[in-house]
């Protein structure tokens, strides 16, 4: 298995994990049960899954009033793709 097939599952895996907690905390939320701390909801897309998080925020209709989430989520997807973009740039 390659670094760029093993980037690729780790993206893949973190992008449905920040995906699928946005959900549970929805279920959550309406089920008035123990929600998932904003801190955690904040991490997985911080650790590459910002593309899930925002997905789930759209797909739940989660946290779109929150201004961590409505514009620190883009900021996060928007930092992460200029790293990306300078690191394939400077690793060629």
């Amino acid at each position: 298995m390659t670094q760029g097939e093993i980037l690729g599952l780790y993206l893949m895996g973190v992008n449905f994990l920040a995906f699928a907690l946005m959900g549970v905390d929805k279920r959550r939320a309406r089920r008035h049960r123990r929600r998932i701390p904003e801190r955690t909801l904040l991490l997985f897309p911080l650790l590459g899954g910002s593309l899930g998080g925002i997905a789930g925020m759209g797909m739940f209709c989660h946290k779109t009033r929150h201004n961590a989430f409505r514009y620190g989520l883009p900021a996060i997807l928007a930092i992460q793709v200029c790293a990306a973009l300078l690191a394939g740039r400077f690793l060629r």
